[in-house]
């Protein structure tokens, strides 16, 4: 089961340098993340979403690839292989962004919008589901920033460890 863990973090662009350092710590098997998300919001309180996934794009990509596979070989039926992949791959990238759209992965877009609602101007909100995770090895990275956690599924235990290793500095939660 995967645990998910949501900080504020001052600064639009800490949650970004938070992710990389996550990321990095993947590669050596300290984490294993899921999905993740960073929230910005700017001086004028406009909230941003950057989603580790783009479903649009990707459902677009791989919907235009197949309809002009498919296009071409119905084409090549037709007598008409070129008119075939345009009309294809097309068709398909449409249904692939249109199905890509109406997907939804990992955390929820709805939760994330309302979480990020919380967070004050020229800040930043990190959401990351784990699936594991080696907190010992992970916190004295995660000690470097300023953060506060706002909401997570980890048990009460692990959260307090958390708690204390961001607890260097606070961050105003509005």
């Amino acid at each position: 089961m995967s645990d998910l863990v949501c900080i504020v973090f001052k600064g639009r662009h800490t949650a970004d340098q938070v992710l990389n350092d996550l990321r990095s710590m993947q590669k050596e098997h300290l984490v294993d993340l899921e999905d993740s998300c960073v929230v910005t919001r700017d001086e004028e309180g406009k909230l941003q979403l950057k989603q580790a996934v783009d479903l649009v794009r990707t459902g677009a990509l791989s919907g235009g690839t197949w309809g002009a596979l498919w296009g071409t070989l119905v084409g090549i039926l037709f007598m008409n292989p070129l008119a075939g992949l345009l009309i294809g791959a097309a068709a398909g990238a449409g249904a692939g962004a249109l199905s890509g759209a109406l997907a939804d992965y990992g955390i929820d877009d709805d939760f994330i919008k309302k979480m990020g609602e919380q967070i004050c101007p020229d800040s930043s909100a990190l959401f990351v589901l784990l699936r594991k995770v080696t907190l010992d090895k992970v916190l004295p990275d995660l000690s470097r920033y300023e953060g506060t956690v706002l909401k997570t599924s980890l048990s009460n235990e692990q959260e307090q460890e958390l708690r204390e290793a961001l607890q260097k500095h606070s961050v105003a939660v509005s």
